[in-house]
């Protein structure tokens, strides 16, 4: 036979769920202005950032970062030419860059025994890889006649896929590096003569 109807535990039940939802509310309030506070501190120091609408009834889409060079796109900043010699400039540099992490050989795993890192002939790929970026680098480098200025911005707006505002914090410098980056990415975007090559 099942309880007797108790009012007052009813009453208790009830209020125990608008509890807990007012408080989900309440922290995806707090969530939401956090975002908003970190997006908008951002955007004082030059990132960008696209949002898409959310869909009617759907719910909150994220913010997404965007790169300097998809960003110059998308204003007409940039041609086509430009925005692939940047993004293969950058690619490279990314890669150049890239290490393996190094984990430790205490990091003892569920199951006993100590965590197995990557295997040897993986490492040394890796490592190959690396290294063919690093002369690929170079050879851009080579062709921006190793101009510091020129390799500066492409290290920055390309490799790191920062705003010309980001990189260079303000508008007066901004406009100076988006400047030097078309120069930059003009040279990138010629192909290489034969004469430079050999």
């Amino acid at each position: 036979m099942g309880r007797a109807y108790d009012p007052a535990r009813a009453m208790r039940e009830r209020l125990k769920v608008l509890e807990a939802r007012e408080k989900g509310r309440a922290t995806a309030r707090a969530v939401a202005e956090g975002v908003a506070e970190t997006v908008a501190l951002a955007r004082s120091r030059g990132a960008t950032f696209e949002k898409p609408a959310a869909q009617r009834g759907g719910r909150e889409t994220p913010y997404r970062r965007q790169a300097g060079l998809e960003w110059l796109a998308k204003k007409g900043r940039l041609n086509e030419a430009q925005k692939r010699a940047g993004e293969a400039y950058g690619a490279c540099w990314r890669r150049a860059g890239s290490a393996p992490p190094i984990g430790s050989t205490l990091e003892v795993q569920p199951g006993g025994g100590l965590a197995a890192g990557p295997s040897l002939g993986l490492v040394l790929k890796q490592a190959a890889g690396r290294q063919r970026a690093q002369e690929e680098l170079a050879a851009f480098r080579t062709r921006l006649f190793g101009q510091s200025d020129l390799v500066t911005v492409c290290d920055l707006v390309c490799g790191q896929e920062l705003t010309p505002r980001e990189a260079g914090g303000g508008e007066r410098e901004a406009a100076r590096i988006e400047a030097v980056l078309k120069v930059a990415l003009d040279i990138l975007a010629l192909k290489p003569s034969r004469a430079a090559a050999g």
